[in-house]
């Protein structure tokens, strides 16, 4: 599970980002923003360089002004992938620690914990590398809605166990999940009555766009904020 693409314009990581606060939360390090008596809540599962990337906090943060109770667990454990082209840095070891099974048993976990506070209606994003741990969990109706942002590699099967209404936004310019693959899940999803669903493909991106722009490029920024805005006109009408 990697691309190029995927370790493109890294953030800077800043553990004092945003304007939430880290707590421990079913059973992990997490950023929390917004009202802790809210009813309503959203988990943001993050790409592989974690929690503590600002453009990340700042959606978060950004939800959080509309009601909901935003969480953006660190799923791994302190160790997000920081400098790909460090000589030191093994892929494949960093994959087998921080795999997506275990990230959708830490996201049941953070699930479980949002339920022990009496949240009636939970949705969840998830960004590349948190986009194939929400396929996982669109599998149960745990969740009421999921976003899907420039998936990794998801497959048919991950698609047809899909129960619960969920939107896929892609980029033109993705090699792991191209416009023509996910409009052949969007197919698939549309054929089945029970939820909701929608992809959409942005114009002139690329994967990780979402997270990843160029806050000095006005057209990076515009489609990124358009991409946060549907991810949270998704959450309006889903998770109430």
């Amino acid at each position: 599970m990697s691309c190029s693409q995927c370790f493109e314009n890294p953030p800077n990581l800043s553990s004092t980002c945003g304007v939430g606060t880290v707590q421990d939360f079913g059973g992990l390090q997490t950023y929390i923003t917004g009202s802790l008596d809210s009813k309503l809540a959203i988990i943001l599962l993050s790409d592989i360089f974690g929690y503590e990337a600002p453009n990340l906090r700042k959606v978060a943060d950004k939800y959080a002004e509309s009601g909901f109770l935003v969480v953006v667990p660190d799923f791994f454990y302190g160790e997000p992938v920081i400098d790909f082209n460090d000589p030191n840095f093994d892929l494949q070891s960093w994959l087998e620690v921080h795999s997506t099974d275990k990230g959708y048993e830490d996201a049941k976990a953070v699930i479980a914990a949002l339920k022990s506070k009496e949240v009636s209606a939970i949705g969840a994003g998830g960004f590349c590398w948190g986009g194939m741990v929400l396929m996982k969990l669109a599998s149960s109706t745990d969740l009421h809605a999921a976003v899907v942002l420039h998936p990794g590699s998801i497959t048919e099967d991950e698609v047809d166990d899909v129960k619960i209404h969920i939107a896929i936004l892609g980029a033109e310019f993705d090699q792991w999940s191209p416009p023509e693959k996910l409009k052949q899940f969007g197919e698939k999803l549309s054929a089945k009555s029970e939820f909701d669903s929608y992809v959409k493909i942005f114009p002139g991106v690329a994967h990780g766009w979402t997270v990843k722009y160029n806050a000095d490029d006005e057209s990076a920024v515009k489609s990124a904020e358009e991409s946060h805005l549907d991810m949270l006109n998704w959450f309006t009408k889903y998770v109430k």
